[in-house]
């Protein structure tokens, strides 16, 4: 009896001293994102379904204007950014950063507008609120004005205002004239009668969203730690991808919606929006670059090798199908 009992408290010992190693041993993560919507959705799922602690990673999910997460990026604040347009100006500019893995490859803003402006051309000498100069969907207007004959900065005042409620909040109070939207304030922007200029996700533009987005020398210190968590979120990504029913209550809850308006969301946007593997081609990547060196009025960008690398993807995305793994409910 004696000896029983001797030898279970060594087994819960030893089960006790490889809990505390466990615990040490998880790899920190600092993530920048820059909203809690779709946009992020295969990180917070990831990180809400618990894959990313399976791979051995405390991750922590830092809210901050898609900028400002870049530049502190850059300045070694976070270790990812979960940006996408928004990391193409400072990339380009010879910022030593790489593209690993994208959720989505088009763009899900909408342009909204006062009920009296009725098009495009009609923003000459008005105002539209944009997340941050710099952005993703900065450049995207930057683009729609300069098809429409118009040039975003002179012509048209382009104000900074920050996440997208407040973005919301700005065309809703007059501070702004238009405004670049995406789901669920794109609902409530036609409910409140303002209109329609621009649908992006008809465009034909290549638009990174939910990218995975690292410094070249964390890539190359600890390629182990941006294998597991490239593995965790593309088991988010996969859950979203082909689980509907059990993605519709975490975006319902993160766009703080009720559940028919998330899967509106889900079947207008979200899905529409992926891209197979978290990868895109390298047409696709020529795409993504062009209306931004348009903007900044470069002439030779770097090798697309020098902005996007999405060789772990690949090799993990490969693994993880051949094993068959599914997402749960």
């Amino acid at each position: 009896m004696m000896r029983r009992k001797l030898r279970l408290r060594i087994v819960v010992w030893f089960l006790t001293l490889f809990g505390f190693i466990s615990a040490a041993e998880a790899r920190s993560v600092r993530v920048a994102i820059p909203s809690t919507t779709h946009a992020v959705l295969a990180f917070t799922t990831t990180k809400e379904k618990g894959y990313y602690k399976e791979e051995g990673l405390e991750v922590e999910l830092i809210l901050m204007s898609a900028p400002i997460a870049s530049r502190a990026l850059v300045g070694g604040d976070v270790d990812i950014a979960t940006v996408g347009g928004a990391g193409l100006p400072p990339l380009l500019r010879g910022a030593p950063l790489r593209f690993l893995f994208t959720t989505y490859n088009r763009p899900m803003f909408w342009l909204y507008a006062r009920p009296d402006i009725r098009d495009v051309k009609e923003l000459k000498g008005k105002r539209v609120g944009v997340s941050g100069i710099g952005s993703g969907p900065d450049s995207l207007l930057r683009e729609i004005l300069r098809r429409n004959g118009l040039e975003g900065g002179r012509e048209v005042a382009i104000l900074s205002l920050g996440i997208m409620p407040t973005i919301y909040s700005g065309l809703h109070s007059g501070v702004v004239d238009a405004a670049m939207l995406s789901p669920p304030l794109t609902f409530r922007a036609e409910e409140s009668g303002f209109r329609e200029l621009v649908s992006f996700i008809k465009q034909d533009l290549v638009e990174l969203q939910g990218s995975i987005l690292v410094r070249e020398a964390l890539l190359q210190s600890d390629p182990p730690m941006m294998e597991k968590f490239i593995r965790g979120t593309f088991r988010g990504f996969l859950h979203i991808r082909d689980n509907r029913p059990g993605t519709i209550p975490i975006l319902a809850r993160y766009l703080q919606v009720k559940e028919d308006l998330a899967g509106k969301a889900y079947d207008q946007v979200v899905r529409p929006a992926m891209t197979q593997d978290g990868t895109i081609s390298e047409e696709m990547q020529k795409k993504a670059v062009e209306h931004v060196l348009k903007r900044m009025d470069l002439k030779e960008p770097p090798p697309l090798s020098k902005i996007f690398d999405f060789s772990i993807a690949r090799r993990v995305g490969a693994e993880i199908q051949a094993k068959g793994w599914r997402p749960g409910p």
